[in-house]
């Protein structure tokens, strides 16, 4: 199993979820935390432990970014008007990487880092290498000629368990997905629930 894959059931033992809703996923055989003590880690949260358990669970999703990362974006959402929480969650959307995910282009978000780091993508007939590209409504993201007969593409948009939201036009035979309009959370198709609520009280607080 690559370190990538082992990361992704990571998080998914580690929040007692199946947060991508994939159906590999170790959470749907069992429940319990990861390690010899998982079994016995059903505590109770405290209001501190549930808020940091939804910043895990949303960073976790987007590609488990790092503290830094996550918390820059949160300081945009902050400034920008409107509420927090769905600024957060327009903004993290917005991500090139989400957007090729989203797309069904690639079977991961995971992947879709990594397809996008390698060059694969184009926004609006430019080469783009970088994940965290900030995609703006109208924009049209699109995988490369070279790319288009990749094994890991083609199996991506077959995939059941997840449909492409309506925020977004995609053509798979042609591998082209327009943005239509940042989405609000209710817009978003999480396979669990996510909470961007507590993640600001999480940062309200700490």
């Amino acid at each position: 199993m690559t370190k990538r894959t082992s990361a992704k059931y990571k998080i998914d033992r580690r929040m007692g979820e199946n947060i991508w809703g994939r159906p590999k996923s170790p959470v749907n055989r069992r429940e319990y935390g990861p390690g010899q003590h998982g079994q016995r880690r059903k505590g109770k949260l405290s209001d501190f432990g549930i808020q940091l358990r939804a910043k895990q669970k949303l960073k976790g999703y987007y590609g488990d970014l790092t503290e830094k990362q996550f918390r820059r974006i949160y300081a945009e959402a902050e400034r920008v008007k409107g509420d927090t929480g769905e600024n957060l969650i327009g903004l993290l959307e917005r991500r090139l990487d989400a957007v090729v995910y989203r797309a069904k282009f690639v079977p991961t978000v995971f992947a879709a880092r990594q397809f996008v780091n390698h060059g694969h993508v184009r926004v609006n007939g430019k080469k783009v290498n970088i994940p965290s590209y900030r995609v703006k409504e109208g924009d049209v993201i699109e995988v490369r000629d070279r790319s288009k007969q990749m094994a890991a593409i083609l199996e991506a948009t077959q995939l059941p368990e997840r449909d492409v939201p309506d925020y977004m036009e995609v053509d798979h035979s042609k591998l082209t997905c327009t943005f239509v309009r940042t989405p609000q959370l209710g817009d978003v198709p999480y396979p669990v629930v996510m909470e961007p609520n507590l993640v600001v009280e999480f940062y309200a607080k700490n």
